[in-house]
Formats: C-alpha cells, sequence, structure tokens
C-alpha cells in the first residue's frame, strides 16, 4: 500500500513542490497578481488530478496491489489491502489539497501554519486509529464503540485528510495569507504553467521512482532469493528498511522545505550573498542529519534497536537479518547531503532540467542498475550472495551519486560568489 501511496503522491508534489518553487520568486520580484495566479492554478491542478486519478485506482485496484506484490501475500492481507485503498482513494483529495495549500504557507513564509496545517491532520490520525480500530468500551461514560479493524484505520485516515483541508482552507479564506485566495484565479494560466510544471517534473520523477525502487526492489528479491523462505524473510527486512528510512528522512525532508523558500524569494530579489549562505549553511544541517541516520542505522547495537521497533523480538531470525540489512544498505547515507541541498537548490531557484537530473541521479541512473546487475556480479562470482548484493546497491548508489553532483554545485557557488558583493550593494 505504500507504493500506492508513493504512486498518488507524485501526482501531489508535481503540482505542490513546482507551484511552491516559483511563488517563492514571484514574491521576491513583488508580483502578487502571478502569485494570486499560482495558487488558483494550484487548486485547478488538483481537481483535475482527483477527477483522473482516484477513479482510476478505485476500478483497478487489484491490478495495482499485484503490480507491488499483492499476490506474495496471504489472501488476508490483499483484501485488506483492497477494502483500506478503496476507501481511502477519494478522500485524496482533501490530502492534496491540504498538502499544497501547506507548501504555499511555507512558500510565503509562513511555516508556523504549514506546520500546524501538517500537526492537525497526523494529530487526527494518531488519536483516532487506536479508537476506530480496536474500539472504545467504557460502561461508566456509556461510550461503546465496535472496533472497526482495518475499515476504522481507513476512517481515521479520512477524517484527518479533511480537517487538514480545513485548516488550510480556513487560513486562505479567512484573509490571513500574504497571497490572497480568489475564486476567479482558479483555473490554467498559459504564461504561469511552464515553469511550476517543470519544476514539478523533478520532486514528481524522484517519487515516481521511489515506488519504483521499492517495487524493483521485492522483485529482486523474490528472484535471487534461495527458496521462498528466504524471500518472505528479505522482503519482510525490506518492510522494516523503508519504516525506517521513513522515521529518518522527515528531519532531512523537513531542512528541505524550510531552505525552499529562503532560495526562492532570494534569488527572486536577486540577493545571491543570502543564496549562497543559505546553501553552505543548508548543506551542513543537512549533513549533520545524515550523518546522524547513518550513525543510527549502522553502529551496533542500535540496527538491532531500531528494527527491534518494527519486529516481533520473539522473531529473533528476522530480527537480526533486519539488523544486517540497515547496517549495509545504510552505510554511505551520510555521503548524500550535497544531493540534496542542491536538488531543493535547482527547484527552488527554477533551474528544472537541472534539478530532473539531480533528483533521478541517485534512483534511476545509480541505484536501478545496482538493483539487478550487483547480484548477477555475486551470483557469478561468489564474492558475495545476490541478496547481500541488493542490499549492497544502495550504499553504491549512494556515492555514485554524489560524485555525479558536485560539477554542477560547483559551477554554481561560483557563480554565486562572484555575484554576492554586486547583491549586497
Amino acid at each position: 500500500m505504500s507504493a500506492c501511496f508513493l504512486l498518488l503522491g507524485a501526482f501531489g508534489v508535481f503540482v505542490g513542490a513546482g507551484h511552491s518553487a516559483v511563488l517563492s520568486i514571484r514574491l521576491g520580484e513583488g508580483n502578487r497578481v502571478a502569485c494570486e495566479k499560482l495558487l488558483g492554478q494550484l487548486v485547478a491542478f488538483k481537481l483535475l488530478f482527483f477527477f483522473i486519478l482516484p477513479p482510476l485506482l478505485f476500478f483497478n485496484v487489484d491490478t495495482v496491489l499485484g503490480w507491488y506484490g499483492g499476490d506474495k501475500v496471504s489472501p488476508g492481507a490483499f483484501a485488506a489491502a483492497r477494502s483500506y485503498l478503496r476507501l481511502v482513494v477519494f478522500s485524496h483529495l482533501f490530502s492534496h489539497l491540504a498538502f499544497g495549500f501547506s507548501a504555499m504557507m511555507r512558500a510565503e513564509g509562513n511555516a508556523v501554519n504549514s506546520m500546524v496545517c501538517m500537526i492537525v491532520g497526523f494529530g487526527t490520525n494518531l488519536i483516532l486509529d487506536p479508537i476506530l480500530i480496536f474500539g472504545v468500551d467504557l460502561p461508566s461514560l456509556g461510550i461503546k464503540l465496535r472496533p472497526m479493524g482495518i475499515e476504522g484505520a481507513a476512517w481515521a485516515t479520512n477524517i484527518a485528510m479533511f480537517l487538514s483541508f480545513a485548516w488550510a482552507a480556513r487560513y486562505y479564506l479567512c484573509g490571513h495569507s500574504a497571497v490572497r485566495f480568489r475564486f476567479h484565479r482558479i483555473g490554467f494560466h498559459r504564461g504561469s504553467m511552464a515553469k511550476p510544471v517543470g519544476i514539478g517534473l523533478s520532486p514528481f520523477l524522484q517519487q515516481l521512482m521511489g515506488a519504483l525502487i521499492n517495487l524493483s526492489l521485492a522483485a529482486a528479491f523474490g528472484y535471487w532469493a534461495a527458496d521462498s523462505a528466504s524471500a518472505t524473510k528479505q522482503i519482510a527486512s525490506l518492510g522494516v528498511f523503508q519504516s525506517v528510512l521513513i522515521l529518518v528522512i522527515m528531519p532531512i525532508l523537513g531542512t528541505q522545505q524550510g531552505l525552499q523558500p529562503i532560495f526562492g524569494y532570494n534569488w527572486g530579489a536577486r540577493n545571491f550573498a543570502r543564496v549562497r549562505d543559505t546553501f553552505v549553511l543548508g548543506f551542513w544541517i543537512t549533513t549533520a542529519l545524515c550523518v546522524l541516520a547513518s550513525v543510527i542505522q549502522t553502529m551496533p547495537p542500535l540496527p538491532k534497536m531500531v528494527a527491534g521497533l518494527f519486529v516481533d523480538s520473539a522473531n529473533t531470525s528476522l530480527l537480526a537479518t533486519a539488523a544486517h540489512d540497515l547496517t549495509v544498505s545504510n552505510c554511505m547515507l551520510w555521503t548524500i547531503s550535497i544531493n540534496v541541498v542542491a536538488t531543493t537548490y535547482f527547484q527552488s531557484i527554477g533551474h528544472p532540467r537541472t534539478a530532473i537530473w539531480l533528483s533521478m541521479l541517485r534512483q534511476g541512473v545509480c541505484l536501478l542498475p545496482c538493483i539487478w546487475v550487483l547480484p548477477y556480479v555475486g551470483s557469478r562470482t561468489g564474492f558475495f550472495t545476490p541478496e547481500l548484493g541488493i542490499w549492497l546497491a544502495l550504499p553504491v548508489s549512494d556515492v555514485l551519486c554524489q560524485l555525479a553532483t558536485l560539477p554542477p554545485v560547483f559551477s554554481h557557488i561560483r557563480f554565486l560568489s562572484r555575484n554576492s558583493s554586486a547583491s549586497r550593494t
């Protein structure tokens, strides 16, 4: 199911990231009319995708789940995933609007309201999940709610999505925003489409490639594993890896989102000195976070402790496998900071081609071929097992990606340095 949400989310960031990046630039230029058009166009794109994507997923849910390994799980698990997706798929309109408005809030410099918008959704989901899944029985208060299981989880998500959207809509409809929301601006504006779409392609392709990587990793383990029991264990370990990755990558993504409006606004205002200073500061912050994420997943006994959050302690075999795989796959995670900051930088200043290249570099150009080449090399040479070769694809691609990121970064740092003195005056 996570891969399905990555697929839907890819279209969300395609709109939100592109429009918010251009909004920051236009605010720096002082072009308020263009900002209002961008906000209205964001809503129009969200509505367009709503009428296309959810129906496609709803009526083809079995096929989509099959793409992501649905045929390898038990019938009960497959039925639960199908039920959950069909209940939440249409409410993703509220989620996408909330995330889009939140990105625009950050772009105009209101990080607090953007944060609250997300907290409302996540907090509501966190509270309602156990209540609706397991039910409530409080005779003293006359409260009794039957357990709803997977349907309860779906309805908790639906309610959380709507409340998050309601908070964001209130912010714009009550006139608290720096950019006014006007209903007559909802639509597609010819002069405001090219750059947001171009910039949005970078995170869109990155997230789309993330879904493809998840599919490829699961398929590779199914193909190269010695037997079905080994494949099941490796795919379970992959689930642990993906869950831990979400936790450790969140601070890094938060830093990216914080850098974006500063890059965009100051680039639009031609304050290149501040753009350069922000790049350097963002690099060091991101590097510290990447080093911390790498240490948590590679330094004993931390990998086993982290894996234990997602694996039953009684399942010692899976726990050991997951801890080992976390260590191997994240041993070079500390190197990715330059690519992360560079991708954000080029998205924010309106250089979509470079941003697309950098965002596709790690997953599409480096990681995807390694997933299939390295296990083949291991099977032929005997230096390592094919399963280990699949996990080794991650650190190998991390290093290759960073080396390829350096030339465009150094080129732009020199440009910013040359123009910094002029922007200060």
